[in-house]
């Protein structure tokens, strides 16, 4: 039972402190809200999608959508534009000093590119069907459920300890000047995701 939950944490943890699109993306929003609730739209709809992800890795069905060659082609093409357009959308905002109404995202376009980031990119998917839903296997009954609950916490804590330190960071960066810089860091790294993709598309037509 304790094993089943430490390895679905540890498992959770390593998967998700790398720098991806999503995270960088959650630290953004933030660093840039002028308030900490600003940013309850993006965490939670970035771990609602990874909740989403987790329950269809360990129940199997995610395993399905990549055996369909077109379905697979149709998520990596959609998943690919959607990383570019939010790339450029970060790259081209512009920081307003004291006032970051301005630079913060709406609760409508937060959710719009936390979900594109989290279930329009292949790389994310691979990695929760692969790596979670594989481990699952090894589990039955409660310790499956235990498993399954301690990867879903993981996420949830991970995306607000990401945002409050995105937060914090802008409190320390009054001019704005930093987060200008962070916005051109993240959007390269959106970037650099995208182009991965795009490898990934061009080997599969």
């Amino acid at each position: 039972m304790l094993t089943a939950i430490i390895h679905g944490f540890l498992l959770a943890l390593g998967l998700i402190l790398p720098l991806g699109a999503q995270n960088v993306f959650v630290f953004n929003q933030g660093a840039s809200q002028p308030k900490l609730r600003g940013t309850i739209p993006v965490i939670v709809t970035a771990a609602c999608c990874d909740t989403l992800l987790i329950l269809l890795a360990v129940l199997g069905v995610s395993v399905v959508v990549f055996t369909i060659p077109v379905l697979q082609t149709a998520i990596f093409i959609v998943g690919l534009a959607f990383l570019l357009y939010m790339g450029w959308s970060i790259w081209k905002s512009k920081p307003a000093g004291l006032d970051r109404r301005e630079a913060a995202m709406s609760p409508k376009k937060q959710m719009m590119f936390a979900m594109s980031v989290s279930l329009l990119n292949p790389h994310a998917i691979l990695d929760t069907v692969g790596v979670i839903g594989t481990s699952s296997l090894g589990y039955a009954g409660l310790d499956k459920l235990l498993f399954t609950v301690s990867t879903i916490a993981v996420s949830w804590i991970w995306f607000f300890a990401l945002a409050i330190a995105g937060k914090m960071v802008g409190k320390v960066d009054s001019g704005g000047r930093l987060l200008i810089v962070i916005n051109k860091l993240s959007a390269l790294v959106i970037w650099g995701v995208a182009v991965y993709i795009a490898l990934k598309l061009f080997k599969l037509v």
